[in-house]
C-alpha cells in the first residue's frame, strides 16, 4: 500500500515545562485540581502554545456497515444502520441529546453504509462502497478501499474549524470488526476482545465467537494496513484516518468506547507519536475495552459503565477540555493574587 501516515515527533519539551510552570503558578496549590491539569496541559501540547482555547466541538458520527453480519455477529440487523443515521440527522438519539447538553455539535460521516442516503445538512457524504465485504469468508476491503478511506477521514478531520474533535461511529455489526482489529493490534486473545456489542443472549455470543475465530483463522495478519484490509469496517478505517488527519492538523482528537478506541489503536501502530496526542473519553463496559486502551497506556477520563458508542461518552467530556483550556487563559497567578494586582 502507498499510504503513509503523517508522523508526529516528542512534545516541544522547553513548551511542556512552560505549560508546567504556568499552570503550578496559578492562584491554587500546585496539582491540587489533578487530572485537569494535565489535561490542560496536553491541550497546549497539541496546540502548540502557552493559551490554548478550546470554544467550538464538534462530534462526527462515522457510519458503516459490515458483511461480517451477514453471520449473525449482531442482534441487530444491518438495516439499523441507516434507521439510525437518520436518527441522528432529526436529531433524537441518545449522543444528540448529550451533545446539546454539553455544547457539542454532531455530524454523520456516511463512511460505508449500505443504504443510499438522502442529502441533509448534517450529512457528510464519504461512501467508499456499500458495506464491507464478509471478512469471515475473504478481505473486508481492498488496499485502494482502506486507502482512499484513510485519506478521507483524514481530510473531513483536518479540514474542520472546529478546535477539539469527538469520533464516534454507528455500524451493526462494528464490535465483531473491531474485536478482531484488537486482536491482532494489541495483541491480545481473541476470546478476550469479544463482547457483547449492541445485546446478545449466549446462543448470539457462542456463534459470534464461532464466526470471528473463522475470520481470524482465514489471515494471519499483524500489519496495522493489512489488518485493516482483512477485517476492518469503512467506519473504523475513515475514524482511524480521522484521527491521523486531525492529530497533525492540531486538533485535540477524543476518543469515545471500543469501537473508536479500535480505531485509535490502528492509528496509534500507524504513527506511534500520536497516542500522546489523544483524550480518552471513557471506559466502556463492553468486554476488551480495558485491555485496548492497557495496550496503547491510555487513560480515559470518566468510567460511567456505558457502552453505547456514537460518541455518547466522547461528548460528556466537552466541558472538561474547554474547562481546561480556560484554567490557562483566565485563572489568575498566585503572584498577581498576593501583590494585590486582581481586583473586582
Amino acid at each position: 500500500m502507498s499510504y503513509q501516515p503523517p508522523d508526529f515527533p516528542p512534545f516541544d519539551p522547553q513548551l511542556a515545562a512552560a505549560l508546567r510552570a504556568r499552570i503550578d503558578g496559578k492562584a491554587k496549590p500546585p496539582g491540587s485540581l489533578g487530572r485537569l491539569e494535565e489535561l490542560a496541559i496536553q491541550i497546549g501540547l497539541v496546540q502548540r502554545t502557552q493559551t490554548p482555547r478550546i470554544e467550538r466541538t464538534l462530534a462526527y458520527v462515522f457510519a458503516g456497515d459490515h458483511g461480517l453480519n451477514h453471520e449473525g455477529v449482531s442482534a441487530y440487523p444491518s438495516a439499523v444502520t441507516a434507521a439510525m443515521v437518520a436518527t441522528f440527522l432529526a436529531g433524537r438519539a441518545s449522543v444528540n441529546a448529550l451533545a446539546a447538553a454539553c455544547g457539542v455539535e454532531v455530524r454523520v460521516v456516511d463512511a460505508g453504509v449500505d443504504a443510499d442516503l438522502t442529502a441533509h445538512p448534517g450529512l457528510i457524504a464519504a461512501k467508499i462502497r456499500r458495506g464491507s465485504r464478509n471478512a469471515a469468508v475473504e478481505p473486508a476491503l481492498t488496499e485502494a478501499e482502506v486507502e482512499a478511506a484513510l485519506a478521507r477521514g483524514g481530510a473531513i478531520a483536518a479540514g474542520s474549524d472546529a478546535e477539539a474533535l469527538i469520533i464516534g461511529e454507528m455500524g451493526i455489526g462494528n464490535s465483531a470488526s473491531a474485536a478482531l482489529v484488537m486482536h491482532r493490534l494489541a495483541p491480545a486473545g481473541l476470546d478476550d476482545c469479544i463482547g457483547a456489542g449492541a445485546g446478545h443472549d449466549a446462543e448470539g455470543m457462542a456463534r459470534k465467537r464461532q464466526v470471528l475465530a473463522r475470520a481470524a483463522a482465514r489471515s494471519d495478519a499483524t500489519r496495522p494496513l493489512e489488518v485493516l484490509r482483512q477485517f476492518g469496517g469503512l467506519e473504523i478505517v475513515m475514524m482511524a484516518g480521522a484521527f491521523l488527519g486531525g492529530a497533525a492538523a492540531g486538533k485535540l482528537m477524543v476518543v469515545d468506547g471500543f469501537i473508536s478506541s479500535a480505531a485509535a489503536l490502528a492509528a496509534a501502530r500507524l504513527s506511534p507519536g500520536l497516542a500522546a496526542r489523544l483524550v480518552f473519553a471513557h471506559a466502556s463496559t463492553e468486554r476488551g475495552h480495558h485491555g485496548l486502551l492497557a495496550s496503547i497506556a491510555a487513560r480515559p477520563l470518566l468510567d460511567l459503565q456505558m457502552r453505547l458508542g456514537e460518541g455518547s461518552g466522547g461528548v460528556l467530556v466537552a466541558p472538561l477540555l474547554r474547562a481546561a483550556a480556560r484554567l490557562m487563559t483566565e485563572t489568575a497567578s498566585l503572584d498577581d493574587v498576593l501583590a494585590g494586582r486582581i481586583v473586582p
